[in-house]
C-alpha cells in the first residue's frame, strides 16, 4: 500500500493558508497593542494637561486670594459707638451697623440654630464639605445650573468677606480655597464668632448684635431660641425673610430653622411645638433715630468729623468708643419740664390775634409751622465744662437746627451782668446810685435811640443792686455810658462771648445777638470764682482696641478776679430773692443759693432765663424761629423761659445724686452797714441801715453826713447821672 506524501501541492497549499491565518491574528495582536498604547498614552497626556492647566489655573486663582496676613487680620467696618458720662450707649454712627461680640457673649441658642440650618457638619470638616459638593454637582448639572450651593459656613464667611455674591465657578473656587486657609488660620468657635459678627441681617443691620437690637431692641446675650432661629433664618435671605416687610414669610422661615434644631436634636420637639405658634414679638429699633438726646448727639456727630482727620480715623467705620459729658438723668428730666410747659405757653402764642391774618391765608400745617414756639436748653457743669444736658429745638425729627449752639439771638437784659461786672472791676459798688429817667442816646452810625424801661415807668435814685434786681433799662443805659460800650464789650469777650458785639449804648439792653450755648457758659464764671472753662461735651475717645486715642484737654482762664465775681453772684442772688426771677422761690420752691437772669427783648420776640447754683449752670431761650415774629404780650423770660429751669433744677436737686457745692466768699470782699438813704457808712445815728458787699479795694470810707447828732442835713447824697 503506498504512504500519502506529507509534501504534497495540496498540503502546501493548506500550510500555506494556516501559517497566513496565523501570521495575521499575530499582526492584528500586535497591531491592537500599539493602538492600546497610543490610546493609553494620549490618555495620560490629556491627563496631565488638564492637571497643569489645573495648576496654572489655581496658580493664578492663587494671586486674586486674599494674602496670609489680611487674612490674619481679618478688620471689618465696625459703628463707632457714643456714651453718655454714665457708660449708657446713646447712639452708633456707622456706615454699617455693626457690633462686634466674641464668641462667649453669644447665646448657645444663636449658635446651635445657626450650625442646624447651615452647616450641621461644621466641626467634621476642614474648610469644604466633599460630600456636600459632590450631592451639589449632581443636582447643578442636573438642573442646568446653580441650584445647590453646598458652602459650608466658612465658604460663606470668605464669600462675605472677600467674594460678594457672583454665580461663578471661578468665584465658587476662589471662595472653597480662601476657606481652607481660613480654618487652618482660625479656631472653630473663632470662625464662628466672624460669622457671626460680619453677616448682614438686613435694615441696616450688620453682626448679630445690631440684628437684636435693630430687631428686638435688647443685647444679643439676652435673645432667646425663637428670636435667635427668626435672625438665623434671615441670613438666608435679609430681604426675602425680613420680618418686618414679610413676617409671615419670616415666622415661616423660623419655624423652619427650629424644626432643623429639633432634626440636629439641639431642641426637642415639644419646645418646638410650643414655640412655632408664637408671634414674632419685635421691638424695632432704627438705629438711623437719635432717640436720646438728638441735638447732643448730633453736636457729637459734628465735633468727631472734625477731629477724625487729626485723629487719622474713619468715625463711621472704625469702631470707635466716644465717651461724652451727657448726664441721662438730667436729659431726662430737662426733656420732661419742655413737655410739661411748652403747651401751655405754645396755645397762648398761636391765640394772639394778631396771627390771625396767617391763619386765613395758610394751610393749618403752614400755618403751624410758622407759629411754632422753639427753644434751647442747656446745662453745664461750670467748674469742669461738662455740658449735662442739651435740646436744641422742639422736635429732632422735624428740625434737626440746633438752636443751642447755632442760633444767633438778641439776650436782652441777660446781656446786663456783663455791664454790671465791668462796672464792679472798675471801682463800682452796689450801693451806687443812678436816676431812673428818661435819656435819648445818639448811636456812632448816627441812630436816635430812645430806651424805655420794660414797665414803661420811671422813678428816681436807684442803687445798681437793685436796678440790676428789677432790671431798670434807664439805669442800664446810664451806666453803659459812664463806663464806656467797649469796655462792656472787653468783658463779654473776656467771659466767653465770641459773637459780633457792636459797642453801641443799646449794647446795655442786648442788642448784639449771642450763642445760647456761649451765654450760658459766660454765666457760670459767676458760680466758678470767675474761671471760665470752655464747654466741652466729648471726655474721651478710645480705639476699637481700648487705647485712648483722644482725651478732652479744659481750656480754662481766669476771666474775673473771685472779688468781683462774688459780688456779682450776691448781686444776681437777689435777682432771685426779690426781682424778677423771683417765681424761682415762690412758685418752684428750689431754695438752693441760685443766681440769675431773666431777659426780653423788644415786642416779646426772645425770652431767657439763665441761672446758676453752686454746682450747674443752665439757660433757656424760647422764641420763634422767625425774627419777625414775637410771642406776643406778658410771654416774658420770667413767664415763658423760666419755668422750663424751674422745673428741671427742681427735679434735678430732688432727684440726682451728686455734690452739692456752695459759694464760698474770697478774702477781700467784706459786708458793711451803710445809712439806707445816704449809701454811706452808716452811723449811730442812722435810723435805717442795710448791709452793703464791697471789694476792700473800693471799700466806702466816708461816714453818713445827713444824720448826725445835730439832726438831719439833706442835699448831701452820693448819685451818677
Amino acid at each position: 500500500m503506498r504512504r500519502k506524501k506529507f509534501g504534497t501541492k495540496k498540503n502546501i497549499k493548506i500550510i500555506s493558508v494556516v501559517n497566513k491565518k496565523k501570521n495575521t491574528a499575530i499582526n492584528h495582536r500586535v497591531t491592537g497593542k500599539k493602538k492600546s498604547n497610543k490610546f493609553i498614552l494620549s490618555i495620560s497626556i490629556l491627563i496631565v494637561l488638564i492637571a497643569t492647566f489645573i495648576a496654572i489655573y489655581l496658580s493664578i486663582l492663587s494671586k486674586e486670594l486674599p494674602s496670609l496676613t489680611k487674612l490674619e487680620k481679618i478688620d471689618p467696618e465696625m459703628a463707632t459707638k457714643v456714651y453718655s458720662s454714665e457708660g449708657e450707649l446713646i447712639h452708633s454712627f456707622f456706615t454699617y451697623n455693626r457690633s462686634y461680640t466674641p464668641y462667649d457673649k453669644i447665646p448657645q441658642s444663636v449658635i446651635e440654630a445657626l450650625l442646624s440650618a447651615e452647616d450641621r457638619d461644621f466641626y467634621n470638616h476642614w474648610g469644604i464639605n466633599s460630600m456636600g459638593i459632590l450631592r451639589a454637582i449632581v443636582v447643578d448639572i442636573s438642573s442646568m445650573g446653580f441650584k445647590q450651593g453646598a458652602s459650608t459656613l466658612t465658604m460663606q464667611l470668605s464669600r462675605n468677606l472677600y467674594f460678594g455674591s457672583e454665580q461663578t465657578i471661578t468665584r465658587k473656587l476662589k471662595e472653597a480655597l480662601t476657606a481652607i486657609q481660613i480654618e487652618r488660620t482660625y479656631s472653630k468657635h473663632e470662625i464662628i464668632e466672624m460669622y457671626l459678627n460680619i453677616n448682614p441681617f438686613g435694615h441696616h443691620s450688620h453682626g448679630i448684635q445690631a440684628a437684636a437690637r435693630r430687631f428686638f431692641n435688647k443685647a444679643v446675650g439676652e435673645l432667646n431660641i425663637q428670636e435667635s432661629a427668626l435672625l438665623i433664618g434671615m441670613l438666608k435671605g435679609p430681604t426675602r425673610y425680613s420680618p418686618i416687610r414679610h413676617p409671615e414669610r419670616a415666622q415661616r422661615r423660623r419655624n423652619l430653622v427650629m424644626n432643623m434644631m429639633v432634626d440636629n436634636e439641639k431642641l426637642s420637639k415639644s419646645a418646638y411645638d410650643s414655640l412655632k405658634t408664637l408671634p414674632l414679638g419685635l421691638q424695632l429699633k432704627n438705629p438711623n433715630e437719635m432717640t436720646i438726646a438728638p441735638y447732643f448727639t448730633e453736636y457729637i456727630r459734628i465735633q468727631l468729623n472734625k477731629l477724625q482727620d487729626s485723629l487719622g480715623v474713619n468715625v463711621y467705620e472704625d469702631g470707635l468708643r466716644v465717651y461724652t459729658t451727657l448726664n441721662l438723668n438730667f436729659q431726662e428730666y430737662m426733656d420732661k419740664s419742655i413737655a410739661k410747659n411748652i403747651s401751655a405757653i405754645q396755645e397762648r402764642v398761636r391765640n394772639q390775634k394778631k396771627f390771625n391774618k396767617y391763619r386765613k391765608s395758610m394751610s393749618d400745617s403752614a400755618f403751624n409751622d410758622l407759629t411754632t414756639v422753639q427753644l434751647a436748653f442747656v446745662a453745664i457743669n461750670p467748674h469742669n465744662g461738662h455740658i449735662l444736658a442739651m435740646v436744641g429745638g422742639r422736635d429732632y425729627k422735624k428740625s434737626q437746627y440746633n438752636r443751642a449752639t447755632l442760633a444767633r439771638r438778641q439776650p436782652g437784659s441777660t446781656f446786663k451782668p456783663f455791664l454790671y461786672t465791668a462796672a464792679i472791676d472798675n471801682g463800682y459798688s452796689p450801693s451806687d446810685e443812678y436816676y431812673n429817667q428818661p435819656t435819648v442816646e445818639i448811636d456812632p452810625d448816627g441812630t436816635r435811640w430812645t430806651p424805655k424801661n420794660f414797665s414803661g415807668k420811671v422813678g428816681g435814685l436807684v442803687t445798681l443792686r437793685d436796678a440790676l434786681r428789677r432790671s431798670i433799662n434807664l439805669v442800664a443805659v446810664r451806666l453803659i455810658n459812664d463806663i464806656g460800650p467797649q469796655t462792656a464789650k472787653q468783658y463779654a469777650r473776656r467771659m466767653g462771648i465770641t459773637t459780633p458785639i457792636r459797642a453801641y449804648s443799646s449794647l446795655a439792653l442786648g442788642s448784639s445777638d449771642v450763642i445760647p450755648l456761649e451765654i450760658v457758659s459766660a454765666y457760670g464764671v459767676f458760680a466758678n470764682n470767675g474761671v471760665l472753662v470752655k464747654p466741652i461735651s466729648i471726655i474721651k475717645i478710645e480705639d476699637k482696641n481700648g487705647n485712648v486715642i483722644y482725651q478732652a484737654f479744659q481750656e480754662r482762664k481766669e476771666a474775673l478776679s473771685p472779688q468781683t465775681t462774688y459780688i456779682m453772684n450776691d448781686l444776681l442772688q437777689g435777682v432771685i430773692k426779690a426781682g424778677t426771677g423771683v417765681r424761682v422761690r415762690t412758685k418752684y420752691h428750689f431754695d438752693i443759693p441760685t443766681g440769675g437772669k431773666t431777659g426780653t427783648t423788644n415786642d416779646n420776640t426772645n425770652a431767657w432765663f439763665i441761672g446758676f447754683t453752686p454746682d450747674i449752670v443752665a439757660g433757656v431761650w424760647v422764641g420763634l424761629d422767625d425774627y419777625s415774629l414775637n410771642l406776643g404780650q406778658g410771654l416774658t423770660g420770667s413767664v415763658a423761659a423760666l419755668p422750663f429751669w424751674g422745673d428741671f433744677m427742681t427735679s434735678v436737686y430732688d432727684s440726682v445724686e451728686f455734690f452739692h457745692g456752695s459759694f464760698v466768699k474770697p478774702e477781700g470782699v467784706e459786708y458793711f452797714k451803710l445809712c439806707t438813704e445816704s449809701k454811706k457808712l452808716a452811723t449811730e445815728y442812722c435810723p435805717d441801715t442795710y448791709e452793703e458787699i464791697f471789694n476792700l479795694k473800693y471799700r466806702p470810707t466816708e461816714k453818713c453826713n445827713i444824720h448826725t447828732e445835730k439832726g438831719i442835713i439833706k442835699n448831701n447824697k452820693r448819685r451818677r447821672f
